[in-house]
């Protein structure tokens, strides 16, 4: 083999580990990418089957139950037009209250409920998860006025 030979092998050899490296960070990366999803866009049937996504909204005044003796909690959460029922099993964040704009990350259930392994929400009492508010005046046109005191300032 020529000097020449030998340099293309290893010029050749170093792209296909590269372009090896690169396709496995890109299959990882896709595979941990994490979605938002609103309510409405549930309903409607615009999210994945199986796949784990965010979901954002406002908790519904009187929807939250709790199982006695247990740490399972159920909740309605909504944005203008619809609202899906989440079920949750864990410590709820202290600052989690009905009219209060949370995020969920979980799965759908085959009963069109929310399985929810993280709520999140935030300190202050006049938020909105911004990709909520964006999904809100995309889909309306405007900010619905039930949810106006809940937007950012």
């Amino acid at each position: 083999m020529t000097r020449r030979q030998r340099r293309m092998l290893l010029v050749a050899s170093g792209a296909v580990v590269s372009a090896l490296v690169v396709a496995l960070l890109l299959q990882a990366f896709q595979r941990n990418l994490m979605y938002f999803h609103s309510p409405t866009e549930i309903v409607s049937g615009q999210t994945p089957e199986g796949a784990r996504f965010r979901l954002g909204g406002l908790v519904v005044a009187g929807s939250v139950t709790r199982t006695p003796g247990t740490v399972e909690v159920a909740f309605d959460l909504a944005d203008c037009e619809n609202q899906i029922r989440v079920h949750y099993a864990g410590i709820l964040p202290d600052l989690f209250r009905e009219g209060q704009g949370i995020v969920v990350t979980g799965r759908l259930t085959e009963d069109a409920a929310f399985a929810a392994d993280e709520v999140l929400a935030k300190h202050d009492e006049n938020y909105m998860p911004p990709e909520l508010a964006k999904s809100l005046e995309s889909e309306t046109g405007h900010s619905c006025a039930p949810f106006k005191s809940l937007e950012r300032k």
